[in-house]
């Protein structure tokens, strides 16, 4: 592993989550934790021992103060995260989110409170691109930031874009939220961020004409299904690549949903022009919140770390499947080891 240096932009949201499986109507106290896709991975990546930061932008009040903490207390570094005045964030508060914890057949379900969050009413313009970049290796960002608003959406190009001059490695998941924006508008704006990436998780929501030319003639991806088979996925990823030559890795997890309380997990991966294929996990579910976010962490711990193609799949979609079994947003595993068994399907207790 080369000194690298992890940095990565997005929204921290309080979490709140009745007990035991109850649904909101039925609570009367509520479990509360830090969470929000970028946050999930840079504390998971911190956790494995790399060099992290998360950039963003919370309220100067006890709530942001104590999203801060638990990010410092899992390693994370905080010093370019912005602590808000009530002048420059007028609304002055942490974004929120509900979350009903699935069970059996019931699936599990987000409620959003997280209109005017400090992040979505700060002025980034006179945020020094490079100099919040300087000394990273690596960026990371996410389709739910730009949703979040105007100034978000151009922080993110500014970001991508920066990055790519400035020779980090940039990845980008497009995590589409139909509560936050519609599918045509993800779409529309993901697809400017490709020219930028070179680790791209996920294959939608973006643009991939059959023609750019004659864009009624459809999209290359239409008529895929949700679990493609391998030949699907490697047409797909091929169509990408010779697009966006850009593109080093491209890498997306299929889930089987057994039930709300049991999935199964497995993951394509196009790395030296060819996809690989994971093996195939089935889990029984604590907390399914993060699993995305899990996966996209362990695969860029594993191109971190120059593990082999087939390993960096297994890898990643064995601490997606670890992740299931942990409360909370985050994949809060110290132990390498404990996911590369996994990864090895060795369920033996480890004394």
């Amino acid at each position: 592993m080369k000194d690298q240096k992890f940095i990565t932009i997005g929204e921290i949201m309080l979490r709140l989550t009745p007990p035991n499986y109850e649904k909101i109507r039925m609570a009367s106290v509520f479990e509360a934790s830090y969470g929000g896709s970028e946050a999930n991975i840079a504390l998971a990546l911190a956790n494995l021992g790399v060099d992290s930061s998360f950039f963003s932008v919370v309220p100067n009040n006890s709530i942001g103060k104590s999203a801060i903490r638990m990010l410092r207390s899992n390693d994370v570094h905080c010093s370019p995260m912005i602590l808000s005045t009530p002048e420059e964030t007028p609304t002055h508060r942490l974004g929120s989110y509900y979350l009903e914890t699935g069970f059996g057949i019931r699936a599990s379900k987000v409620t959003y409170d997280r209109k005017h969050s400090a992040i979505t009413e700060y002025d980034f313009s006179n945020v020094d691109m490079k100099e919040l970049l300087s000394g990273f290796t690596w960026l990371h960002m996410s389709g739910i930031t730009p949703a979040l608003g105007p100034n978000c959406a151009e922080l993110t190009l500014r970001a991508m874009k920066t990055a790519k001059e400035m020779g980090l490695t940039v990845s980008f998941d497009g995590n589409f939220r139909s509560k936050l924006w519609t599918w045509d508008e993800a779409r529309d704006f993901c697809t400017q961020c490709l020219p930028y990436v070179d680790v791209l998780l996920g294959i939608e929501p973006y643009h991939l004409w059959k023609d750019e030319t004659d864009i009624t003639k459809g999209d290359v991806k239409d008529g895929i299904p949700l679990q493609p088979s391998y030949e699907q996925q490697d047409e797909i990823n091929r169509a990408f690549a010779e697009r966006y030559p850009n593109i080093k890795c491209i890498a997306r997890h299929v889930r089987y949903a057994h039930s709300g309380s049991e999935n199964s997990l497995k993951a394509f991966l196009w790395y030296d022009d060819h996809t690989f294929e994971s093996k195939l996990f089935t889990f029984t579910i604590l907390d399914r919140v993060g699993g995305g976010d899990a996966f996209a962490s362990g695969l860029i711990y594993a191109m971190m770390h120059d593990y082999k193609p087939m390993d960096m799949v297994n890898f990643a979609v064995a601490s997606s499947a670890i992740k299931h079994t942990i409360r909370g947003d985050a994949n809060i595993t110290d132990d390498v080891d404990t996911i590369k068994n996994l990864m090895d399907m060795n369920y033996d207790i480890k004394r």
